[in-house]
C-alpha cells in the first residue's frame, strides 16, 4: 500500500508550514492558551488570521466558513497544526461539535452557529462530565425541565476546559427523570453569558488551571437551543464522542516532542554519559518511534473510514486507547533521558527541554482518563469490535 501523500497535498503542506513560520514567533515553543491568559489572546489573535483563508475548518462545507476540502487535506492542516504547536483555541468547536450541528441541527442552528466558529468569533467549550457521572456518562443529574418556551438547566460540569474563556457550552442534560438512563438525555447549546452560570477554575496537579467545574442555578435555554430531537441527546453526544477520539493530530505533536527528546540524547550528556551512547536509551527511543507511527497509521485508518462516509466506532476507540497509553510511555522515557534536571519545572533555568517533559509526566496522567477512560474504550472495542458479551 501507498502511503504517501499526492502532489497536491504535499503542495498544501508546504503552504502551511510558510504560513506558520510567518505567523508564529520565531522562538515560539508552544502554550497551553486554555491556561494562560496571554496565550489565550495571543491564539485568539492567531485564529483571526486562519479566518479570512478559511483555515480554522478546512474541511467544512464552504456554505459554513470552510473550504470544502477533503479529509486527507484536514489531515495534512492538523498535523502540521500540532507539530508547530499552534495554538489551537477550538478543537471542540471544529473537530466534535460542528459536525455534530451538521448532522442533527436544523438550518437556523447551523446558520447561527457554524459561521461563528469558522471565524474565530464563537469560542466552545463541552459540558459532558459531572462529579458522579464521568466514566458512566449516562448517570449524569443535571436536570432540563421545559417551562414554556425555555428550558430551565439546573446542575453541574466539571472537568470543562477552556470554560473560563468560552462563550458557548454544548452540554448534556436529563430532560426526562421517568426515562431509561440513555434515553432521557437532551442536548443543548447554551450562552455562557446566559444568567445563573458560575464558572471556578481547578487546578491539577501540574499547578495548572485549565480545567473548570460550571454550575447551572436556573438557567434558562431557548428551545432553538435545543439540538435534535428531546431525550435523544445520548445518541448525538456518541456520535461527538467518536469525532473526539479520532483525532488525527495528535502523533504530529508527539513527533515533535520525540524529535525533541531524539536530539538531546545524541547532543548531551546525563550523569557523565552521552545519553545516546547507552543502549538502554537507544532501545528506548527505538521502539517509541516505531509505536509512534502505529498511533499515526491507527488515526489515518479512522480518517478512511470518515472518507467513506461511516462514522467511526470501536476503530475510534484503538486510537484513544494507544495514543493516550504511548503519551504516558513517552514522557516516562523523557524523565529518565533527561536525568535529574528532567524534573524541573519550566521556569528554571536549569530546566532541560524547557521542561517540557517534566510537564507532560505530570498532565499526561489525565490522557487515560479525557474523553473516556481506557477500561471504557476496551469494553467498546471488546464488544463493538470482537463481538464480546457484557459483563
Amino acid at each position: 500500500m501507498d502511503f504517501r501523500f499526492s502532489p497536491e497535498q504535499d503542495t498544501f503542506r508546504w503552504e502551511v508550514r510558510a504560513f506558520l513560520a510567518e505567523a508564529l514567533p520565531a522562538d515560539w515553543v508552544g502554550a497551553d492558551s486554555a491556561i494562560d491568559e496571554d496565550a489565550f489572546e495571543f491564539g485568539r489573535a492567531f485564529l483571526r488570521r486562519l479566518a479570512p483563508k478559511r483555515w480554522i475548518a478546512p474541511a467544512w462545507p464552504k456554505e459554513y466558513g470552510g473550504l470544502g476540502l477533503g479529509l486527507w487535506e484536514q489531515v495534512v492542516f492538523n498535523e502540521e497544526m500540532a507539530y508547530h504547536r499552534a495554538p489551537v483555541l477550538n478543537l471542540a468547536a471544529v473537530g466534535y461539535l460542528g459536525p455534530t450541528i451538521m448532522l442533527y441541527g436544523d438550518e437556523a442552528q447551523k446558520r447561527q452557529h457554524l459561521p461563528g466558529i469558522t471565524s474565530g468569533e464563537a469560542i466552545w467549550c463541552q459540558g459532558y462530565s459531572e462529579p458522579g457521572s464521568g466514566s458512566d456518562l449516562a448517570s449524569l443529574q443535571m436536570s432540563a425541565v421545559q417551562d414554556g418556551d425555555d428550558f430551565v438547566i439546573n446542575g453541574q460540569k466539571i472537568w470543562t476546559s477552556q470554560a473560563h474563556y468560552a462563550d458557548w457550552m454544548f452540554l448534556l442534560a436529563r430532560s426526562d427523570a421517568e426515562a431509561p438512563k440513555h434515553r432521557g438525555i437532551s442536548y443543548f447549546l447554551v450562552d455562557m453569558n446566559s444568567p445563573g452560570i458560575t464558572v471556578r477554575p481547578l487546578i491539577n496537579m501540574a499547578g495548572q488551571s485549565g480545567f473548570n467545574e460550571v454550575f447551572f442555578e436556573d438557567v434558562r435555554v431557548p428551545r432553538s437551543g435545543l439540538l435534535g430531537e428531546e431525550n435523544r441527546g445520548w445518541y448525538m453526544a456518541t456520535t461527538t464522542l467518536d469525532f473526539e477520539r479520532s483525532s488525527v493530530a495528535t502523533s504530529a505533536g508527539m513527533r515533535r516532542s520525540l524529535e525533541e527528546l531524539t536530539s538531546f540524547a545524541k547532543e548531551a550528556k546525563v550523569n557523565g554519559h552521552m545519553a545516546f551512547d547507552l543502549p538502554l536509551v537507544r532501545h528506548r527511543l527505538a521502539e517509541l518511534w516505531l509505536e509512534l507511527n502505529i498511533v499515526r497509521l491507527l488515526s489515518y485508518r479512522v480518517v478512511t473510514l470518515q472518507e467513506r462516509g461511516i462514522v467511526p466506532n470501536y476503530e475510534a476507540s484503538i486510537v484513544k486507547v494507544f495514543n493516550s497509553e504511548y503519551n504516558q510511555r513517552l514522557a516516562r522515557a523523557g524523565l529518565r533521558t533527561l536525568g535529574l534536571f528532567g524534573q524541573l519545572q519550566p521556569d528554571s533555568p536549569h530546566a532541560r527541554l524547557r521542561g517540557r517533559f517534566e510537564r507532560s509526566y505530570l498532565t499526561s496522567i489525565g490522557s487515560t482518563i479525557a474523553a473516556g477512560t481506557s477500561e471504557i474504550q476496551r469494553n467498546i472495542i471488546g464488544q463493538r469490535g470482537l463481538g464480546l458479551a457484557r459483563g
